[in-house]
């Protein structure tokens, strides 16, 4: 659905081998048929041709790369961004760093009033929040924690998301959660909060008031996905694994203690 728009809008200069050759000319006017070609004549959708493949490989095999229609799309499409296209672009985008600087500095001079960000490259970098839930819409309330209950209500064995290894499910059935369960003998795994972070803040340290780990930042709720554009305080929630939760997998379920022992833990006052 998306060869059209690219083709159409891609200078021909700059378009991959794949759409000059015969072949594609000949279904230049149909793409979903050319796409139906490439998609059903290629190993790479056939597990079992591609196992084959794979399990045989040899110099000779090359040849046969030659001539799957998939392999060629996606060597040809390929090599055109990374020879022709992204060459270009990193010119282009280091010209656009170089007057960021100029382009800021004339928004400070025409907007005074106005609080602009600071430039905070190579600095340490802190956000800051309260675990709460949230109610992202009418009739939807959010809590602010889940257990290793929903855990095992999301079981699907087989399921490439869902599987849980038997060690985990009988650790939950026998309750043993050890020291990482609260006082009513719930182990969290989740919590949402506040904090505000971007991209590449998975696995940031999640401090308490006292600058103790209490999580680790690894995601954004649905309707945070937006924060990077609007910030709302009272909508956007990230989403940390409790660090009880990361103790209790690797002592109780990987037993791995003997690094637990190294920790200072700090139990709750």
């Amino acid at each position: 659905a998306l060869t059209p728009m690219y083709l159409d809008n891609l200078d021909s200069d700059l378009l991959p081998e794949f759409f000059k050759s015969d072949y594609a000319a000949k279904y230049k006017s149909s793409p979903s048929i050319l796409g139906a070609k490439v998609y059903g004549s290629s190993m790479f959708m056939n597990e079992k041709k591609l196992l084959e493949f794979l399990n045989t490989f040899s110099e000779k095999s090359l040849k046969s790369l030659d001539k799957d229609l998939g392999f060629r799309l996606m060597d040809d499409v390929y090599n055109s961004y990374f020879n022709m296209v992204r060459p270009e672009l990193a010119t282009m985008n280091n010209r656009i760093d170089k007057l960021m600087r100029e382009y800021v500095l004339a928004q400070q001079e025409m907007m005074p009033e106005k609080m602009f960000w600071s430039d905070a490259n190579s600095t340490l970098r802190l956000t800051y929040g309260k675990v709460e839930g949230s109610k992202p819409r009418d009739g939807v309330e959010y809590l602010s924690h889940t257990t290793i209950d929903g855990v095992i209500d999301k079981y699907q064995p087989g399921h490439v998301d869902f599987d849980l290894p038997q060690k985990l499910i009988d650790l939950h059935t026998e309750r043993d959660f050890g020291r990482y369960a609260d006082e009513h003998g719930e182990l969290y795994v989740c919590f949402t909060g506040s904090n505000h972070t971007s991209g590449g803040n998975s696995g940031s340290p999640a401090l308490d008031a006292d600058g103790n780990l209490i999580g680790l930042n690894f995601d954004r709720t649905w309707e945070s996905t937006m924060s990077d554009i609007m910030f709302s305080p009272e909508l956007c929630r990230n989403i940390m694994v409790d660090i009880r939760y990361v103790l209790f997998i690797v002592d109780k379920f990987a037993g791995a203690g003997h690094l637990v022992d190294e920790m200072e833990i700090v139990s709750r006052k």
